[in-house]
């Protein structure tokens, strides 16, 4: 029996500060899960093999935790990003740095943001201070992104269409 893949269902938004956002985040009924700190994430690939797929494989440090995470490839949508992922907590970093490298994985890109989470039943919201902007994503259920979209003030203007490690590698912010 094969294993159902969860799905992924997010929006990145540019704004102009994220201290700007909070208010009108509480105002939506979200709860400070985490408060602003570094988030430290490292893309693993193997000789190009994973972003020729349009997928990703990262090993992130946030919030005293420790997660390697898979993507797989995007699908259609004018405005949601909506793909496969599967998320794992681990343990242990360095041992999990030494499985990924015996199989033929190297690190590819490192990148340091800041990062808060919010939280209300259907959506997770992320404030990101990065070295090229604040941005807010929307993560959970796709009506819901639209309506909390909505009740924000942010439209399809806002929507920034670009992945963190290539915003990373355009900016030059290496």
């Amino acid at each position: 029996m094969k294993p159902r893949i969860p799905m992924e269902t997010e929006v990145k938004l540019r704004v102009p500060s994220c201290d700007a956002m909070r208010p009108l985040l509480a105002a939506l009924d979200f709860a400070e899960e985490h408060p602003m700190q570094d988030e430290q994430s490292t893309l693993w690939d193997r000789d190009g093999e994973l972003f020729s797929q349009g997928s990703a494989l990262r090993l992130r440090r946030y919030a005293g935790q420790v997660l390697l995470t898979w993507k797989g490839p995007k699908q259609p949508d004018p405005i949601l990003k909506i793909r496969p992922e599967i998320e794992t907590l681990v343990q242990d970093p360095e041992a999990m740095e030494g499985i990924l490298s015996a199989l033929g994985f190297s690190p590819v890109l490192q990148m340091t943001k800041r990062r808060a989470t919010f939280r209300r039943s259907e959506l997770l919201a992320c404030l990101d201070e990065t070295p090229f902007g604040s941005y807010l994503e929307l993560e959970g259920d796709p009506q819901a992104i639209r309506l909390a979209m909505e009740h924000l003030c942010l439209n399809r203007s806002h929507i920034e269409p670009r992945s963190y490690p290539t915003l990373f590698r355009t900016s030059g912010e290496l």
